[in-house]
């Protein structure tokens, strides 16, 4: 396949996390927004609004509510992409209707965000940045949702530190193809263990290059890990309560 450099481009991402201290201009703030607008929604309903965060302390008070993570107020740039329903709230009311909530408007609002995020990041990329995701902005969502002034209907699903890169890390393997993509229907557990121990290998080569030899894991012993109970963020459900989302 001849060389395409948007697929080289999008093959080539690698969480950053360390940044220099200069600004984004504005214009590239808007390029990165404008095109993360650019992206599919459903019915084109639009449903997530993303914060920018350049203050210092707000970026300081953010990295604390993230899980101390320190690239969150270094970095000059901090997104904040959120599913919004209080918008559509807003529609309805102008149209002397009430919102109707259930599991669907909460997918639906995510699924949005998402697509929306994702675009930003491969734009940002494009303009010569490091970017990478913060899902601890989930750790203490109440006091992120205070702290940045969340109406009812809007809950932070994650963050997005922007920056240009002061580190040159290698790029992780991903799992094999065949434990992600199937044809036609589901692949059989014999298919997917197999790739699974493949890509333990794998990365468990990868993790010793990198440390020295110093860490000696794979992706099942540490994905088994942080799946426990007490890491999946438990308190969400109460959160997406108190923010006003109904889970019908």
């Amino acid at each position: 396949m001849h060389a395409h450099p948007i697929i080289d481009a999008l093959k080539g991402h690698r969480s950053i996390r360390k940044f220099k201290p200069d600004p984004i201009p504005d214009e590239h703030i808007r390029a990165i927004v404008e095109a993360a607008q650019a992206a599919s929604t459903s019915s084109n309903i639009q449903a997530y609004t993303v914060i920018g965060v350049r203050d210092p302390e707000r970026k300081q008070a953010l990295s604390v509510l993230a899980g101390n993570q320190r690239y969150v107020a270094e970095c000059p740039l901090m997104l904040v992409w959120c599913a919004d329903l209080h918008r559509l709230e807003l529609v309805m009311e102008m149209h002397n209707g009430q919102l109707h909530q259930n599991t669907e408007t909460l997918l639906l609002g995510t699924v949005d965000v998402s697509l929306a995020a994702q675009n930003a990041a491969v734009a940002a990329e494009s303009l010569g940045y490091g970017i990478v995701y913060i899902g601890g902005i989930r750790n203490r969502p109440d006091d992120v949702a205070e702290l940045l002034r969340l109406p009812a209907n809007v809950y932070p699903v994650f963050g997005m530190c922007v920056g240009t890169s002061d580190q040159e890390p290698d790029l992780r393997p991903r799992l094999p193809m065949g434990a992600i993509y199937h044809e036609e229907t589901y692949a059989e557990d014999e298919t997917l263990l197999g790739a699974i121990k493949a890509y333990d290998e794998t990365l468990q080569a990868y993790y010793a290059e990198r440390s020295g030899g110093a860490r000696a894991s794979n992706w099942s012993v540490e994905t088994a890990s942080r799946m426990q109970a007490d890491k999946l963020r438990g308190h969400m459900k109460g959160h997406l309560n108190r923010q006003g989302f109904r889970l019908e």
